[in-house]
C-alpha cells in the first residue's frame, strides 16, 4: 500500500471531524487540505488557532507514522506555532509537513499552512515521541 493510501485507510476520528483530507504523502512529505467551516471558527469568522494547531499536529503525526518501525506508535510531546495571518470562513487551507529530524526516539516535523493562493497562515514545528 502506498503512503497516501495508508494514511487514508487510518481511522482518525478527530481528523474526520475537522474535515482534514490527505492529498499527497511520501515518507518525506505529507500534504492535506481543509475548508474553514463555521464550527471551527472564532469571532470574527476566522479559523480558531487551536484548529490550525490540530490540523498541523495531524500532519506531523501522519508523517511520523509513515516512518515508524513495525510495531511502534507515536505521540506529540512538543509543539510550537507561529501565526502569520487569519484564515477566514470558507477559505481552503493546505498544510505541508516535512521532517527536520527522524531519530529512533523522536521525530521533528515542520508544517507550513497556507491559503489556496499560497499565502502563509502558520508554521508549526512539533516533536513526536516514538513509542
Amino acid at each position: 500500500m502506498d503512503p497516501l493510501e495508508r494514511l487514508k485507510s487510518l481511522k482518525l476520528p478527530f481528523a474526520e471531524l475537522i474535515g482534514l483530507e490527505f492529498t499527497a504523502a511520501t515518507i518525506d512529505r505529507v500534504v492535506a487540505a481543509m475548508t474553514v467551516r463555521a464550527e471551527l471558527c472564532t469571532q470574527p469568522a476566522v479559523l480558531h488557532g487551536g484548529a490550525i494547531m490540530a490540523f498541523a499536529d495531524t500532519l506531523g503525526a501522519a508523517g511520523t507514522i509513515l516512518n515508524l518501525p513495525d510495531g511502534a506508535s507515536t505521540t506529540t510531546i512538543e509543539s510550537k506555532t507561529n501565526f502569520m495571518r487569519a484564515a477566514p470562513l470558507g477559505e481552503r487551507i493546505v498544510g505541508e509537513s516535512s521532517p527536520l529530524h527522524r531519530g529512533r526516539r523522536t521525530m521533528v516535523w515542520q508544517t507550513r499552512i497556507t491559503s489556496a493562493e499560497s499565502k502563509l497562515i502558520a508554521v508549526v514545528t512539533q516533536t513526536q515521541m516514538v513509542l
